[in-house]
């Protein structure tokens, strides 16, 4: 079933001693905004906690072959190669996959210039690439939902996904901690050897106390027609950005979960109010000075009228 109306929410979540999403730039240290100090987690993290909560609770090699069995896979998972799944599209509907346009770099220039590939090699023709594309929505969960570039290689177009997530930011300044650990064991006999059978390996992990954050989110009924994104994927995406936390535990996150997510519904697919409006409806308050724990935080929701055609759906909190 398409969707017929726009959809906008909050996503809070928090953290408590562990690193909501480490910066490989900054030696894995929690994400901080330099100016203001509030600690940020990026949307690609989070759609990664939704792709890994889809593919666990619909793990295709437990179900059965059905009518809808399939849509919902992930794209861009784990140790993927995304060239070959688009070469799946192709496969999947007897399509000859549009060749690589190659050049021999041993031959002269000249012969280069002599030899240029036909403009078409790699593109594919516009009916094969629609095709493949429609294929990757329908199979596809993050595709359907996310969007992706799928024109590398085999070329089975681009999507403009319906679902998009802004950067989480925390409600207040975070402070990022550094504990020093320690290994009783070593890895080589090496590393033994010079610790005279000591055996110890010294590392560094990095945790915020504890920090609430907030996030934004949309869903748009246009580009979901598109894509092929329904109300049975929507309801799916309310479980996975309630539930995504509980089964992704680790050391390193600590404890992490959702703490509020509300949507507003717009009785129109265009919408009946501007986002930003119904984003500032839900304030958070700080009630301790050093807060460490959800109880710290109180979370109001406006008592003013909602705008026309407008419904709260309170889906956690």
């Amino acid at each position: 079933m398409s969707l017929n109306n726009r959809y906008d929410f909050v996503l809070l979540f928090d953290v408590k001693d562990g690193n909501p999403n480490g910066d490989p730039d900054a030696g894995n240290l929690p994400r901080v905004d330099a100016e203001t100090g509030h600690g940020l987690m990026t949307d690609v993290a989070i759609k990664r906690k939704v792709r890994n909560f889809v593919a666990l609770t619909n793990d295709q090699s437990q179900v059965a072959p059905q009518a809808g069995a399939k849509r919902c896979e992930i794209y861009v998972r784990e140790k993927a190669i995304l060239n070959l799944q688009h070469q799946r599209a192709y496969s999947a509907l007897g399509l000859d996959a549009p060749a690589e346009a190659k050049t021999d770099a041993t031959e002269p220039a000249d012969d280069k210039k002599a030899k240029k590939p036909a403009k078409a090699g790699r593109k594919g023709s516009g009916d094969d690439v629609e095709r493949a594309r429609h294929w990757m929505c329908q199979n596809f969960f993050d595709v359907r939902s996310f969007g992706a570039v799928m024109s590398t290689g085999t070329n089975a177009g681009q999507v403009r996904g319906p679902v998009q997530i802004t950067f989480a930011r925390s409600v207040d300044p975070i402070v990022s901690l550094e504990h020093s650990i320690t290994r009783m064991a070593v890895a080589t006999e090496a590393e033994a050897e010079k610790q005279q059978g000591d055996n110890r390996t010294m590392g560094r992990k990095h945790t915020v106390p504890y920090g609430l954050y907030m996030a934004h989110g949309f869903v748009s009924s246009f580009l979901a027609r598109q894509t092929g994104f329904g109300e049975d994927d929507l309801q799916l995406l309310w479980q996975a950005l309630e539930q995504m936390f509980e089964h992704d535990r680790s050391a390193a996150r600590g404890e992490m979960s959702t703490r509020g997510l509300y949507v507003f519904k717009h009785a129109s697919e265009l919408g009946n109010a501007h986002a930003h409006a119904l984003f500032d409806r839900v304030q958070v308050r700080r009630n301790a000075e050093v807060p460490r724990s959800f109880s710290d935080y109180t979370v109001t929701l406006s008592d003013a009228p909602l705008p026309a055609g407008i419904e709260l759906i309170r889906r956690l909190g």
